[in-house]
């Protein structure tokens, strides 16, 4: 999975291409991403009253590196080491018969599960809402915790399904012809997000 709710459209508007690629400006840079977490962290610690009992499951791709970080800033407040795993939600999604087959990517969750736990979802992008109402079916069949909470990067808007995120790192307004795009570190070599244009179809030819 990419960016933009990246699940959800990332066919629509956060696939890279040239014209997005080029049009792109940044609205996010490596350090504003590092503040961000660490502010997110915080706000888990204190709204857990101390994260004794949070996992934390990010999905594919991006939002497993985000959830891995997020894990490091929570044990560096907390002096505990936090679960942290992902969750694989395609076979979860709804737009199965639209697309063609994805590959499957993993599902990693602690050796304690979530049973009874505070689970927090990470994701890179919060857009319609698909991707993360196909997650909640996905941790449904793996256990029962005791409450999920969402946790995104940038919440784009253009919700479509009554889902909201717990925690945001940038809110960030958008039409439906921007793409946004993170990219970090350990996938694309970078920390940055792009905020740029949807490219357009040529008209038909006579």
């Amino acid at each position: 999975m990419d960016t933009q709710d990246t699940h959800d459209a990332r066919d629509a508007s956060s696939t890279p291409n040239k014209h997005s690629t080029d049009a792109a400006r940044p609205v996010l840079e490596a350090p504003d991403i590092a503040r961000v977490l660490t502010r997110i962290a915080h706000e888990i610690v204190e709204r857990a009253k101390g994260a004794d009992d949070v996992v934390l499951l990010g999905i594919p791709t991006r939002g497993v590196f985000l959830a891995r970080r997020l894990a490091e800033k929570l044990e560096e407040i907390t002096g505990r080491a936090i679960p942290v795993g992902s969750l694989d939600i395609t076979m979860y999604r709804d737009d199965l018969r639209l697309r063609p087959a994805r590959a499957l990517a993993r599902t990693d969750i602690p050796a304690d599960g979530i049973d009874g736990r505070l689970v927090v979802l990470v994701d890179d992008v919060l857009f319609s809402g698909r991707t993360i109402r196909a997650a909640l079916d996905a941790l449904g069949d793996i256990g029962r915790p005791r409450a999920v909470q969402l946790a995104v990067l940038v919440d784009r808007g253009h919700r479509e399904l009554p889902i909201r995120a717990d925690y945001v790192g940038k809110n960030l307004p958008t039409s439906l012809r921007e793409t946004v795009k993170v990219q970090l570190a350990e996938e694309d070599g970078r920390d940055t997000v792009l905020l740029g244009l949807r490219e357009t179809a040529p008209l038909a030819g006579p």
